[in-house]
């Protein structure tokens, strides 16, 4: 028995790892917390403390990729000391080995597949993808222990390599200096609260925080514990129970739903995906809270977004600002164009339309390339703004890929880049210029859909007519300047808008997640087809009612959510201090009480978050 205890306690378990949602997470967060507060403000002791808990804790929900943690911890604390005792030259070429060091090892877990796919597709060129690092360990151990056919995605490795990167650009600019005590810089690399889904936190915002005196005011600790309770609801209530009860069922195999139920799931996806993100962010921010240390904030209501750019500034905010430092700045950002600016769009480009296989992608790339060269030639006051634009693709683009190694992330990335871009190019015109402009998209689109039949024209036809029906409202209204007020409904329309266009760029990003990286690509691009075929082909409109009854718990939970989040800021901060005010008596019922609530809607098996896988 003793065995067997200590064997489930301590030992690495690949078919249940470490989870927020777990009673095995509380009962280990609990003991580092009793540990944590006997150490006072023994400072060195505790961060020596809390970075092998973190560890341990990478360990229970990884196993041996721990490893590549403490590898990418020593590796870039290493390189951070030889940059900041460098100069010149020297300074650079170490600052480009860490970076180089560090993506490498991303590349080889994250996109060995998707590279070995792109060369085969482009070049004919067949190219094994063979797991090195367990064929090592069965050098080392003589004997095949390991697989060496397959190769694992290590948990959380984008966010921890993604720190490390930023630590070593930081000293490089002397924003920062490096962490004397390599135990400081693992507990911040390593912190488990945020290690494995973010948010990706910077030095010089976690940093100052080593150091600093623990203090847990009344106040916090009720914010602390309503962060985590609002997790967990989050998490279990709207994401896992909508997702198991309906959203994993359509997008396992559309075609034997119909048009309604594949729509119905998609936008139930944009609310189960930001509910499983913020969930973990909210528990993450609240244990973290707990022990004094202050996460940065990641989500702040993006369903609330008037465009697509708005979006980005309120959605994983962590990751929008380290691209923004770290990507679009350094291409030129809103000044110039750089060679990093034409590589990426023009490689992009012609991956893109060389992979397609269709000519008619190939005339609208190769017509958009055309017309950007000749604005640019005849109209240098236009240059700035096509720079400009072509970084924010770049950069949505990359962002893209980050996400997964399968096309599917990289064209959610650019339809987010070109939303970003229309919403530019919309925003300056006059009302009756968008009134001509959209009418032309639309007629356009009709012309399609009527002579070719395609799903994907008859959903842009729609789509395009709801937004020419509130883009002439809104003309009329600003023409004959009505004296009633209606600025809060086209704010209403503005985000409704934004929130139907993100949700259908969801299809390529829900389409791509959760798949073996050898199958990604053909799986995911099958599946986002069958789905837009589904949701553009005929509806059987005498089937809404009965299918409305049929779901009506799960579609009532999804509208919940929705009213939930569209709540005004200043409602949802005042019943947050409300509740971190209650007698501690009072919070702990109130505490029992919603828990209790919350596991009522724990499916069989707890389910993973959703960006354990990025």
């Amino acid at each position: 028995m003793l065995i067997d205890f200590l064997k489930n306690t301590f030992a690495f378990d690949a078919n249940s790892p470490l989870l927020f949602t777990q009673f095995y997470f509380w009962a280990f967060f609990a003991t580092v917390f009793a540990v944590f507060s006997m150490m006072g403000n023994k400072v060195l002791m505790r961060n020596a403390f809390l970075f092998f808990v973190s560890i341990f804790f990478y360990y229970k929900t990884s196993g041996l990729f721990t490893l590549i943690l403490i590898a990418s911890v020593a590796m870039s604390y290493i390189f951070g000391r030889l940059i900041h005792r460098s100069a010149g030259r020297w300074r650079t070429l170490w600052l480009a080995t860490g970076i180089a060091s560090s993506l490498a090892v991303l590349f080889y877990y994250k996109y060995a597949y998707f590279f070995a796919a792109m060369l085969h597709d482009l070049f004919g060129i067949t190219v094994e993808v063979v797991d090195y690092v367990a064929m090592a360990g069965n050098l080392l151990c003589g004997a095949p222990r390991f697989s060496i056919d397959y190769i694992l995605l290590p948990v959380g490795i984008s966010f921890f390599t993604f720190q490390c990167i930023s630590y070593l650009m930081d000293i490089y600019r002397r924003r920062i200096l490096p962490v004397v005590n390599v135990l400081d810089y693992g507990f911040y690399v390593s912190f488990f609260p945020q290690l494995v889904a973010g948010p990706i936190v910077r030095a010089n915002e976690f940093m100052p925080q080593l150091h600093r005196p623990f203090f847990l005011g009344r106040r916090q600790f009720g914010i602390s514990v309503f962060w985590i309770i609002n997790g967990l609801a989050k998490k279990i209530i709207l994401s896992d129970y909508i997702a198991v009860n309906f959203v994993d069922r359509v997008f396992a195999n559309p075609t034997m739903f119909t048009g309604f139920e594949n729509l119905a799931a998609l936008f139930g996806y944009s609310l189960q995906v930001y509910a499983d993100f913020s969930g973990y962010t909210d528990i993450a921010t609240g244990v973290a809270m707990l022990m004094g240390f202050y996460l940065p904030r990641n989500f702040n209501s993006p369903y609330k977004a008037p465009n697509a750019g708005n979006f980005w500034k309120r959605w994983h905010i962590s990751l929008s600002k380290w691209l923004q430092d770290y990507l679009y700045i350094p291409m030129g950002g809103n000044r110039r164009a750089s060679a990093g600016t034409y590589a990426v769009i023009i490689g992009a480009a012609v991956v893109g339309t060389v992979l397609s296989g269709n000519v008619w992608v190939a005339v609208v790339v190769l017509s958009v390339v055309a017309t950007l060269a000749i604005v640019f030639v005849m109209a240098p006051g236009r240059r700035k703004a096509i720079t400009t634009n072509i970084n924010s693709m770049n950069t949505m683009l990359l962002g893209g890929m980050w996400h997964g190694a399968s096309w599917n992330f990289v064209i959610w990335g650019g339809l987010n880049g070109l939303g970003m871009i229309v919403f530019k190019i919309w925003r300056p015109l006059g009302h009756l210029a968008r009134c001509g402009l959209i009418a032309a998209l639309w007629l356009l689109m009709w012309l399609l859909a009527s002579s070719t039949g395609q799903p994907i024209f008859n959903i842009g036809t729609i789509w395009l007519g709801c937004i020419a029906v509130g883009t002439v409202v809104r003309a009329i209204y600003a023409l004959l300047r009505l004296p009633f007020a209606l600025g809060w409904l086209g704010t209403a329309w503005a985000i409704a808008q934004t929130f139907v266009f993100i949700t259908f760029t969801r299809l390529f990003f829900r389409s791509g997640s959760n798949l073996n990286p050898a199958e990604a690509n053909t799986t995911a691009w099958n599946t986002a087809k069958d789905m837009v075929n589904q949701i553009g082909g005929r509806w059987n409109m005498a089937q809404l009612p009965n299918m409305l009854s049929e779901y009506a718990p799960v579609l009532l939970l999804i509208v919940a959510g929705m009213v939930i989040h569209w709540l005004p800021e200043r409602l949802k901060r005042r019943y947050r201090l409300a509740f971190a005010s209650l007698p501690l008596p009072l919070m702990a019922l109130v505490v029992v009480l919603v828990v209790f609530v919350v596991y009522q809607f724990v499916t069989a098996d707890l389910q993973k978050f959703i960006y354990f896988q990025f």
